[in-house]
């Protein structure tokens, strides 16, 4: 799909469809609104949505009217979920060129991006290897241009356009990787596509091979890819600022299990075949990085991308195994499928090996974090309050929902070897924070948030505004955080 910005006026421009936003008690005042919203046909409640036809005055076939909910409330988030939803009405309705008209309430940088990069999620499906498109509201429909219209604008909102996009498109690149079926997607492709993207935009990249991690002592990540006939990689990607302005480095690790069978703790077969998500948070770290090459902070960014698949093969890894990490520390294999955490060990270790001052992962964890916080929330852990902070910030600039969780010194005790530094899963209750308090013994002080997205990588039905499928959640936040730095 083309997106363009234009500061020209409305009336005149041509297009299947122009669309505006109406509040909740002011749609009545639109004079093209006005009978609809006094019949009760249109309220101009959040993604209410009216279509009229050959409307009078315009050049455009049809006036589109979007309920905006209450304008007091109407964020750069809320925006976002106009502009997707437009798109995946209006290409239901097989309506090639919309149009959606920005008022000057709204001409601002984060309203601008918030539209090009929304539209772009809008316009994702999950139908990527379907020989036979539909025709229908999901698969093989599509919208052909989208234009935001702003009417007497500043051009300099071109550029946030154009930012918005970038987003967008890295996004839907990290969803397409979630989405990849794990006969297709393994380490070794992930590693490629990783490599190739970084080959297209400028970044340094170092792929790690199985030989090259045993000789620096990953044991941690390799207990876990040992069960399967599948190399695992160590895929690291980095950005160089040209014009520094901090000594900051800031280290990304995305958990990257390209497919999780639980090992020979074996998951039940409901719901397994999912299981290719699991590698959501490197999917979100790798879109992360080719938005930063386009966006180019000031920081230097380095992402750790541990992949593996996790399979109950003959020389799988066993519960009661004891390995040795990156760090040197010890760990008892109580559960196989508690693999996420050993991988991201190691990764994390590494990172701080290459000199990363603030540390931040994401990672598909727990399904105790699911139970706490549903699809709506990721569970954000840290060992520092202000770069939590400095975390949340950037997540709620980009509408990314986050919510904190306690780490006190108590939940470590839940971990306990008699054999071993410490067990891979805490005693019973309190999973996601075990977790998160497993991963702090490798972090140690260097100022880390963790993010974990078992929740909300993944939509099971699709919304108004985003198909089902993998959200790519998390990203906005690392490109946010990194730019916040500037």
């Amino acid at each position: 799909m083309e997106t363009r910005i234009v500061f020209s006026p409305f009336e005149e421009l041509d297009t299947d469809a122009l669309v505006l936003i109406a509040f909740e008690q002011a749609a009545q005042a639109h004079p093209w609104l006005a009978e609809l919203a006094a019949s009760g046909e249109f309220t101009g409640k959040f993604l209410d949505t009216v279509i009229l036809h050959h409307p009078s005055d315009l050049k455009a076939r049809r006036l589109v009217a979007i309920g905006g909910g209450k304008a007091d409330k109407f964020t750069p988030a809320e925006m976002r979920k106009v502009a997707g939803a437009i798109v995946r009405t209006l290409k239901a309705k097989q309506m090639k060129r919309i149009a959606l008209l920005l008022s000057e309430a709204f001409q601002y940088p984060e309203f601008v991006a918030a539209c090009s990069g929304g539209a772009l999620l809008g316009s994702w499906e999950p139908d990527a290897r379907k020989t036979k498109k539909d025709n229908g509201a999901g698969s093989g429909a599509s919208i052909d241009e989208f234009t935001l219209v702003c009417p007497g604008g500043p051009p300099e909102l071109e550029e946030h356009f154009r930012r918005g996009r970038t987003l967008g498109v890295a996004q839907n690149f990290a969803r397409d990787l979630a989405n990849e079926p794990p006969n297709i997607l393994t380490p070794t492709e992930l590693a490629r596509r990783a490599q190739q993207m970084a080959l297209d935009h400028g970044l340094g990249c170092d792929i790690l091979d199985e030989s090259r991690m045993r000789e620096l002592g990953m044991g941690a990540l390799l207990g876990v890819a040992q069960g399967s006939a599948q190399t695992p990689k160590m895929i690291v990607l980095s950005y160089t600022p040209t014009a520094q302005r901090d000594q900051v480095h800031l280290g990304i690790v995305g958990k990257a299990v390209t497919f999780d069978t639980g090992g020979i703790s074996i998951k039940p077969s409901e719901g397994m075949e999912k299981m290719k998500f699991d590698m959501a948070g490197g999917a979100a770290a790798i879109g992360a990085m080719m938005a930063i090459a386009q966006l180019k902070p000031y920081i230097a960014v380095t992402a750790f991308i541990p992949a593996v698949e996790n399979m109950p093969g003959h020389n799988a890894q066993r519960p009661g195994d004891i390995v040795t990490s990156l760090s040197g520390k010890t760990i008892e294999i109580l559960n196989t499928d508690a693999e996420g955490r050993l991988i991201m060990a190691d990764a994390i270790t590494y990172a701080k090996r290459h000199g990363c001052t603030h540390l931040i992962d994401a990672a598909t964890l727990t399904g105790a974090i699911v139970m706490a916080l549903g699809g709506i929330n990721t569970g954000a852990f840290s060992n520092q309050d202000l770069f939590q902070r400095r975390v949340l910030d950037a997540a709620s600039q980009q509408g990314e929902k986050m919510w904190p969780l306690p780490m006190d010194d108590d939940y470590r005790d839940m971990l306990k070897s008699p054999c071993a530094d410490i067990p891979n899963i805490g005693s019973k209750g309190a999973g996601s924070i075990t977790a998160a308090k497993f991963l702090q013994e490798f972090v140690e002080d260097t100022p880390w948030v963790h993010l974990d997205i078992a929740g909300t990588a993944w939509l099971d039905d699709g919304k108004p505004f985003l198909s089902k499928g993998p959200t790519g959640v998390a990203l906005r936040t690392f490109v946010q955080l990194a730019q916040n730095w500037d």
